[in-house]
């Protein structure tokens, strides 16, 4: 069974940093597109940022020049540095691993982000 499990949320004042990771467990092979969404609440869930296996990335406009995504394709891992984080960040925090011929949709269990002083 596959897993997705993220890490590294938390509470950040504004103009913090964090780091999120998400780590694939199980059989899961040919990992196309690695990506993080958030869900504020009373909102629906938005792209964050997407990373391809060749490593082409596309960033929502909230977040270009302030998060970078990366990935590790030997450690299943897709990563996202945020900086200058901003209270309208706050929201649940998601990976998405689109897997196989078909583009079979994985997602982790969220974390939470919250930047507040």
């Amino acid at each position: 069974q596959v897993q997705l499990v993220e890490s590294g949320g938390g509470l950040v004042q504004p103009g913090g940093s964090l780091r999120l990771s998400c780590d694939a467990s199980g059989s899961i092979f040919s990992i196309n597109t690695m990506g993080w969404y958030r869900q504020a609440p009373e909102k629906q869930r938005e792209l964050v940022a997407v990373i391809t296996r060749g490593g082409n990335t596309n960033y929502a406009d909230s977040v270009k020049g302030r998060f970078t995504i990366s990935r590790d394709n030997a450690k299943k891992t897709v990563y996202l540095q945020m900086n200058s984080l901003k209270p309208e960040d706050t929201a649940v925090y998601y990976c998405n691993f689109k897997a196989g011929v078909y583009e079979y949709n994985y997602w982790g269990q969220g974390t939470q982000v919250t930047v507040s002083s």
